[in-house]
């Protein structure tokens, strides 16, 4: 059977293109399709705007800073409305900066949502295509509160387009981008109430890094209430009234829900094509990224296996190497290193001391607490911390954890030596860089 194309890509986020831009670049015939803007979640509703917004926030700490260093600076006001275009300026060369990518690359761009009609068939754009191959990247979507009045809460993807920014809020939920909005709509000024389900956030991340943040957080003035969850919203004269589990109300001007999100994978025809899919909707793939349809492919958060912008495009690329780079290539989701862009911010890569303890029976651990140098000019009360997990038979780092400023580019480079089965003897041999945070990371000996 004669194809219309090779490679027949949905959706257009990070995933997506670079399995795409790659496969053209072996020769393939490709076709991407989005009913969206390119780049999908991280560059219009995720990583970049949220990135941006951190910055945005951090400013006002940096000024009460300045003062310790002799700095004297006038009146401060802060405009939502000129942050909102400047991202929205920057996301709209990213939208192009994608599309020339794939433009240069040979690909097609379709815009519209595609749908399977059968194994082979693409329905989109009132068009009907045939393909050789198909990758299904459509990535994720946040969950609404399945609760009375759960249609009054925000999701993260209104967050980047409010006309206005409220002024007392309700953070609900316990990962990251409930975590990290708190700490930007404090920093802006907001008066913030975080609530999460569980005794303490970040569940899956390690402990003395969820503890310390949470303690790092209140200091600064962050509201958190744990063991309590979100029961009911209601409007209440342009305000909202919540009540929460524990039968206590709050009103505050908005609520930002941030309990989880969902794969993408929904009407899209992967049941009549035999694509079989997992309970909450992911969609189950082999070690390749291959579908229990042979010629039917799945990357990125669709899968809901390491939900990470970096992770996505690591497995577009391998399966683009695979079918037409005569490259079979599987992507290793052990020892990725994650930030959390909380304030201050986490940088980890590899185990838990709890994980580390699980797979190896017994480990070492180096930990350390201390107050930057930075701030004991500044007079600011925080403190970072850094811990190194190393399993005893071996002598090998199996991880690092760090909360505190420029964790998360401190923690990239600490992947490497991750990767490399560095030993604590070569954290030890290392020599530091002084006067740096990071230099605690080859300094620790207790």
């Amino acid at each position: 059977m004669a194809f219309d194309y090779d490679l027949f890509v949905i959706g257009a986020g990070s995933g997506g293109v670079r399995a795409g831009r790659i496969a053209a670049g072996h020769g393939a015939r490709v076709a991407v399709a989005e009913e969206r803007a390119l780049g999908g979640t991280c560059v219009n509703v995720g990583c970049i705007p949220k990135k941006l917004f951190v910055y945005a926030s951090h400013f006002g700490e940096d000024f009460e800073d300045a003062a310790g260093f002799g700095w004297s600076l006038g009146t401060r006001a802060f405009d939502w409305g000129a942050l909102i275009r400047n991202k929205d300026r920057e996301i709209a060369r990213l939208n192009r900066i994608y599309g020339e990518l794939l433009d240069k690359a040979g690909a097609t761009r379709i815009e519209g949502r595609a749908r399977l009609l059968d194994p082979h068939t693409v329905e989109v754009a009132g068009r009907r295509l045939t393909a050789a191959n198909v990758l299904i990247a459509t990535g994720g979507w946040p969950v609404a509160p399945a609760i009375p009045g759960g249609e009054l809460a925000l999701s993260s993807n209104e967050m980047f387009h409010l006309e206005s920014l409220p002024k007392r809020w309700l953070v609900v939920g316990g990962g990251y981008i409930a975590v990290e909005f708190a700490g930007i709509l404090h920093g802006l000024g907001c008066e913030v109430i975080q609530i999460y389900r569980g005794p303490l956030f970040l569940r899956g991340f390690d402990d003395d890094l969820r503890t310390h943040l949470a303690g790092e957080m209140r200091k600064k003035g962050i509201d958190l209430r744990f063991d309590r969850n979100l029961v009911r919203i209601e409007a209440a004269g342009g305000r909202r009234r919540v009540t929460l589990s524990d039968d206590s109300q709050l009103e505050v001007d908005a609520v930002l829900a941030a309990i989880g999100r969902h794969p993408l994978s929904a009407d899209l025809g992967l049941e009549q094509a035999g694509v079989r899919l997992r309970d909450n909707g992911a969609i189950v793939v082999d070690e390749y990224g291959r579908t229990s349809v042979p010629h039917i492919w799945a990357v990125g958060d669709v899968t809901d296996r390491v939900n990470l912008t970096p992770v996505a495009i690591r497995e577009g690329h391998a399966v683009a190497d695979t079918l037409f780079g005569n490259r079979p290539t599987r992507v290793d989701h052990a020892d990725i290193p994650t930030a959390v862009f909380s304030q201050p911010p986490i940088g980890t890569v590899g185990l838990t001391e709890a994980q580390a303890r699980e797979v190896h029976g017994e480990v070492r651990v180096f930990r350390t607490s201390f107050r930057p140098l930075k701030h004991t000019v500044s007079g600011r009360d925080e403190r970072t911390l850094m811990k190194l997990v190393v399993e005893t038979r071996g002598d090998r780092v199996v991880g690092c954890h760090m909360v505190g400023a420029d964790a998360p580019e401190i923690a990239q480079c600490l992947a490497i030596a991750i990767k490399a089965g560095a030993t604590k003897a070569h954290f030890d041999a290392t020599i530091g860089v002084h006067p740096t945070a990071a230099e605690e990371f080859v300094t620790m000996r207790s």
